[in-house]
């Protein structure tokens, strides 16, 4: 028998004085089980230094330890205890306070911990897909001197990273820590968020938090609860298999060995990175066979080539004046579809990795050269249009100086290929989202929510009002306030504008939105002017935010005289060839935007054939008519993609939601 004897320190003594170690780990035992268990007090990652807590409002505090144990949590002079449950799990509840801070707060259980930098003021929830998550990173050239001024500690985010689940609610967020705004941290905020938030603090001059739990791409469905899903049958259909950890694990696995396979193919097959062979990239090789086509554009309108999927590189010389020459410099190429890598006299200088990120590719001083330069771009189409998208900016700038790179580039076909297989997006699946991201923020007490979405259901329009109603009383229900201020965006302006009225799935989407303020404690912030066609991620975020907090400012805030709405449609009353359209939210009355004639609006007869109407305000009614349709039975406004024309408004300066008086 091995062994050593701790109270001699002697090895050869270990067999004899085993009796007396025996007999202490004995008494240790026994002691053990006389006492109580204890586990380290554990606090969810939101309860963190930075934290900003609900003013005005019952809060709830939470966190782990071993069952049985005591707690108990010290803050503003009061002290507050519980003792965990068979889960391990305690709870404590504060009373409403007001708003302030900076404080720190005491817990203590079998060991202590002390959370600092604390303030009371208002949270709100940020969820959604890109728009919402788009950071001031991605705006920062249209808001330099907010970036650069943007210094208020009373402002705070705590960006929640990418979590889904489909086994049940996670108990804790995966990451994140609270933020203050700073003009180091700025970039990293909701674009949305922050210009709310800016504008709430300024007016009610407490402090603001904002949770950030955006993913992009994300549909309704994802942040529903098991309960609410139950609602959706084709949605729960659809989850089930997703349920079994180990077949999502077989998919990635397959899926991503299938993706991995396309790359590597695409490569080796790629003519303009083929090994012994001069890299069409370097800035000596010898283009003059290549063919041309004009930029921005995409091959398939432009080429003989088509809905070619693949690699195509593209090359464009440019004569740099002196002034330019060994001057660091940015390169602007709008956005490309889909990826690419880019470079400037064979150096590379920026690559990325899918479409809608804006190529600014930002080079150091030793990139240009006085007189010919050569700008490479080997563009990776996964499916459909590849190209250059149309009326972005591209051009070169440095030194002060800038020289446009629209126009004619040389192209050629690097390699062709089938489009990129097929992937599952798993945090796109029902309820994942919420169990991963919504769940572990339940106990924690907001002001309301900010949902900026939809984008991602506009294929399925007419289930969107459902999932929505759904969705606002799911959460009212768990987050255990009945009354919680749901505030949300319509969907923005997109797509070329078309003359001739038709169907439209935007349009329902956004009518959609517009009937879920039926729900009480509901706002809509309308920004179907703010939208750029070519771009489903417009920069112009602070009118977003500003119309965020407006409706905010009436339905959490409560200032009822305060007009925070567009005109919003409320019936319709037809005599002879005209309809008589009533609204809400007319503020200081109707007008017709920029001072011309009213328009957006269609009109149909019995046979739902939609017309161009002609409208004139009155009071508080717009009049619309059309020669083409004697006895109107429906009229629709703003239905359409991108309603340019769309032109009714407030005197406030707000915009009218699209509508409609049909079901067809």
């Amino acid at each position: 028998m091995k062994g050593y004897c701790k109270k001699c320190h002697n090895p050869t003594k270990a067999l004899k004085n085993n009796v007396h170690l025996f007999s202490k780990v004995g008494l240790a035992l026994v002691l053990l089980a006389a006492a109580p268990a204890h586990a380290q007090v554990r606090l969810p990652r939101l309860v963190s230094n930075g934290m900003v807590l609900q003013r005005d409002a019952p809060v709830r505090l939470w966190g782990w330890a071993a069952p049985g144990e005591a707690v108990s949590v010290a803050f503003q002079g009061k002290t507050y205890r519980a003792t965990t449950g068979p889960d391990g799990q305690w709870r404590v509840q504060l009373p409403a306070m007001k708003a302030g801070g900076p404080y720190e707060m005491k817990i203590d259980a079998s060991n202590h911990q002390v959370v600092k930098d604390i303030l009371l003021g208002d949270v709100w929830f940020c969820a959604g897909q890109s728009n919402m998550e788009l950071p001031m990173r991605r705006v920062r050239d249209k808001y330099p001197q907010e970036v650069a001024t943007a210094n208020n500690p009373r402002i705070r985010q705590f960006d929640v990273p990418m979590r889904y689940d489909f086994r049940g609610p996670k108990a804790d967020v995966s990451g994140g820590a609270w933020v203050a705004l700073s003009p180091e941290t700025v970039l990293g905020f909701s674009a949305v968020g922050y210009f709310f938030a800016k504008e709430i603090n300024a007016k009610y001059q407490v402090p603001v938090g904002l949770i950030k739990v955006a993913v992009g791409g994300s549909p309704a469905e994802a942040w529903l609860s098991a309960d609410a899903l139950k609602q959706f049958p084709k949605y729960e259909a659809q989850v089930a298999p997703y349920r079994d950890s180990a077949a999502v694990a077989g998919i990635k696995q397959r899926e991503g060995a299938a993706v991995g396979a396309w790359y590597q193919h695409l490569h080796q097959a790629d003519q303009g990175e083929q090994p012994g062979q001069p890299k069409w990239s370097s800035s000596g090789y010898d283009a003059s066979a290549w063919a041309t086509m004009n930029v921005p554009g995409y091959w398939a309108d432009q080429t003989p080539l088509g809905m070619v999927n693949g690699v195509l590189w593209f090359r464009k010389e440019v004569e740099v004046p002196a002034a330019m020459a060994g001057q660091p410099g940015r390169l602007e190429l709008g956005t490309l579809v889909d990826a690419d890598s880019t470079y400037i006299n064979g150096q590379l200088v920026g690559t990325t990795a899918y479409q809608y990120p804006p190529r600014k590719y930002d080079f150091g001083p030793g990139v240009l050269k006085a007189g010919k330069n050569v700008v490479t771009v080997r563009i990776i189409s996964n499916g459909g249009r590849g190209g250059f998208t149309k009326e972005k900016t591209y051009q070169l700038t440095a030194g002060g100086q800038t020289l446009d790179l629209r126009g004619p580039w040389q192209y050629k076909l690097g390699a062709t290929t089938p489009p990129t297989p097929g992937t599952t997006t798993f945090q796109y699946q029902p309820g994942g989202l919420y169990n991963g991201l919504v769940a572990p923020a339940l106990p924690y007490a907001l002001k309301g929510v900010l949902w900026y979405q939809g984008e991602s259901n506009v294929s399925r329009p007419d289930d969107y009002l459902a999932l929505t109603t759904s969705l606002v009383k799911d959460w009212r229900t768990h987050f255990q306030q009945p009354n919680l201020p749901f505030l949300y965006v319509q969907l923005a302006n997109i797509n070329a504008a078309k003359k001739e009225p038709g169907e439209s799935n935007q349009a329902k989407v956004r009518d959609a939105q517009r009937r879920l303020l039926a729900l009480p404690r509901t706002g809509m912030a309308v920004i179907s002017d703010v939208g750029e066609w070519n771009d489903i991620h417009p920069l112009d975020k602070q009118t977003v935010g500003h119309r965020l907090a407006l409706v905010a400012e009436k339905v959490a805030y409560s200032d009822a005289k305060l007009v925070a709405e567009g005109p919003l449609y409320q019936s319709s009353k037809t005599a002879g060839s005209q309809v008589a359209l009533t609204f809400g939210s007319v503020g200081g009355g109707l007008v017709a935007k920029g001072g011309g004639p009213l328009g957006g609006f269609t009109v149909a007869g019995a046979d739902k054939k939609f017309y161009p109407a002609t409208a004139r305000v009155e009071g508080s009614k717009v009049v619309v008519s059309s020669p083409q349709v004697a006895a109107p039975v429906a009229v629709r406004y703003a239905w359409s993609d991108n309603p340019e024309n769309a032109n009714l408004y407030n005197k406030e300066g707000l915009p009218a939601s699209t509508f409609r008086t049909d079901d067809f």
